[in-house]
């Protein structure tokens, strides 16, 4: 069984904070969880939802659930990336023709997962040059487990390493993953998202 199903398939809801100082002397070291298991951790503190797929036909089947638990059938989607297009072609999706206020939930990939805070690291190659409050509030991300690193600075590199012809821009973090009447003083001039995370093993 793989270290997600393990982590998701669990109904512990321990803080970080609470793993690290569970049955540890005042003086003993903390432990450093790993990177992965500290994203989960943050990411679903955030109010993220977390949809763990082994293989492509699991990502497809998991997208037809989500559509069908909110009822978006007959809802349109905006996906910006031509290569997400083509990667879900196949999928029954009524796609918005370059007009985000006709859609109802966004389909995107996502440049990192960052661990330290559980939040999505995107940039221009995801969505253009459009802020994310002209987005829809509806989010659902395709990432895999290799783009899970431990820090913002970490990802910020990773995308300059992969874009040495040209840095995108638009570079930001969605961090708040909850509806707007959830929302407390802390996330206030933030820009949430009802957010779901499809993420694909492959390591």
């Amino acid at each position: 069984m793989s270290l997600f199903r393990k982590l998701f398939g669990s109904k512990s809801n321990k803080s970080e904070e609470e793993i690290q100082s569970e049955d540890r002397g005042k003086y003993m070291p903390e432990i450093k969880l790993p990177i992965d298991e500290k994203f989960t951790i943050n990411f679903k503190e955030n109010g993220g939802k977390f949809l763990y797929c082994e293989n492509l036909d699991e990502i497809f089947q998991t997208l037809d659930f989500i559509i069908e638990e909110n009822n978006w059938e007959d809802k349109k989607i905006l996906i910006l990336e031509n290569n997400l297009k083509k990667r879900f072609a196949s999928s029954s999706l009524n796609i918005a023709k370059h007009n985000e206020a006709d859609a109802t939930y966004f389909l995107t990939s996502c440049e990192s997962l960052i661990a330290d805070d559980g939040s999505l690291l995107i940039c221009s190659n995801q969505i253009a040059e459009k802020k994310l409050a002209d987005l829809p509030s509806n989010f659902i991300v395709f990432s895999t487990t290799s783009q899970i690193v431990g820090s913002i600075s970490e990802g910020l590199r990773n995308i300059k390493s992969k874009n040495t012809q040209k840095i995108p821009s638009n570079i930001t973090t969605i961090k708040h993953f909850k509806f707007e009447e959830e929302k407390n003083f802390l996330t206030y001039g933030s820009n949430s998202k009802n957010l779901y995370l499809l993420l694909l093993e492959d390591l």
